[in-house]
């Protein structure tokens, strides 16, 4: 599927994303915009699933789950798919509940995973999603079993790109803004970045995984 233009990274965006989230923070709090300053402008890069179902499935595997142990389970059903000469996504039927389980996934998650699949079979996961606002777009996507706020956030910013949105119920976002800052109302916090509150997220994340200060970030 070729890109379109609201997938193409736009390193301008980006510089003016950066300094909005940094300016506000030195208002914020002076160890927020030291961590922000080390990290620098993020370039975003465009999703790499083609449909938003294919998201919807590989954010329910990450549900609850590090990074690692996400990407690990994720390629054990590819590979036991490949096995059986079938896609992941063919792969997200009943006739294959025990093998689903058998690669780490919970019973949740493979109803959950299964139930993404008849819902975009049924036409809810369509192109129209795209143009919806947050708000609505997360009220049709939460319709579907397993999926919840955190993962249409999930959705909203990583596979449509929203610049906006702040994921409350991230564990590692929230708890990074509250150790920088010092205040325990994130939302409230966050509210100050819009219209950049995705790129606060991500800086989030990021400064989580920073080496000391004064080692250089790669």
């Amino acid at each position: 599927m070729p890109l379109t233009e609201r997938d193409v990274p736009d390193p301008d965006i980006d510089d003016r994303a950066h300094a909005h989230v940094l300016a506000i923070a030195k208002g914020l709090s002076e160890t927020l915009a030291e961590a922000i300053a080390r990290v620098g402008p993020l370039a975003i890069p465009p999703p790499p699933q083609q449909s938003v179902a294919e998201r919807l499935c590989v954010e329910v595997v990450n549900q609850q789950l590090s990074v690692r142990a996400a990407a690990a389970i994720w390629s054990r059903v590819e590979a036991a798919a490949a096995g059986m000469g079938l896609t992941p996504w063919a792969f997200f039927v009943h006739e294959h509940d025990a093998t689903l389980r058998a690669c780490g996934l919970s019973g949740a998650k493979v109803r959950a995973l299964q139930a993404i699949r008849a819902a975009d079979e049924a036409g809810m996961l369509d192109a129209t999603l795209a143009a919806l606002p947050h708000v609505e777009r997360s009220a049709i996507l939460c319709r579907i079993k397993g999926v919840g706020p955190w993962t249409a956030d999930m959705i909203g910013i990583f596979h449509y790109g929203d610049p906006d949105i702040w994921p409350l119920g991230d564990v590692a976002a929230v708890g990074c803004l509250r150790r920088l800052t010092g205040l325990t109302d994130t939302a409230a916090v966050a509210a100050a970045f819009a219209p950049y509150r995705s790129h606060l997220a991500r800086y989030a994340w990021r400064i989580k995984d920073l080496p000391p200060s004064g080692t250089p970030v790669a």
